[in-house]
């Protein structure tokens, strides 16, 4: 019986950690947010060539009252969607993929532990 309890530990214990591998850390995602400052601040009310991203966890797309946002993105804005952390996910890997035909310039970001580290920045960002 103690030899099943330990394997038990031990499955759960590899199960757990494997997860956690993928969450996201902020600390991490400040550094992967330097890439995102050429265009977005994360400062309420300041926007640059993008708008900013203080408080874009669960905002609704294109919602920044006098930001200039690309049609697609309105559209967007206009069918409900909002940033939810896996939608912030999905736009940051493959944002022409998200939004076709939206003015964002960048490619996407590939590693998938930076995006996860680069939302849970976001998420603090309020």
């Amino acid at each position: 019986m103690k030899k099943h309890l330990m394997g038990v530990a031990l499955v759960a214990a590899v199960v757990m950690g494997a997860g956690a591998a993928q969450a996201g850390d902020a600390a991490a995602g400040k550094d992967v947010f330097k890439v995102c400052m050429a265009c977005h601040t994360a400062e309420q009310g300041k926007n640059k060539v993008g708008p900013s991203l203080f408080g874009v966890v669960g905002r609704p797309a294109a919602s920044i009252d006098g930001f200039k946002y690309s049609a697609p993105m309105k559209e967007k804005g206009a069918a409900g969607y909002a940033w939810t952390a896996d939608n912030l996910k999905a736009y940051i890997t493959a944002p022409k993929e998200i939004v076709p035909g939206g003015t964002m310039a960048f490619a996407g970001l590939k590693d998938p532990q930076k995006v996860d580290d680069l939302v849970a920045f976001l998420a603090e960002q309020k």
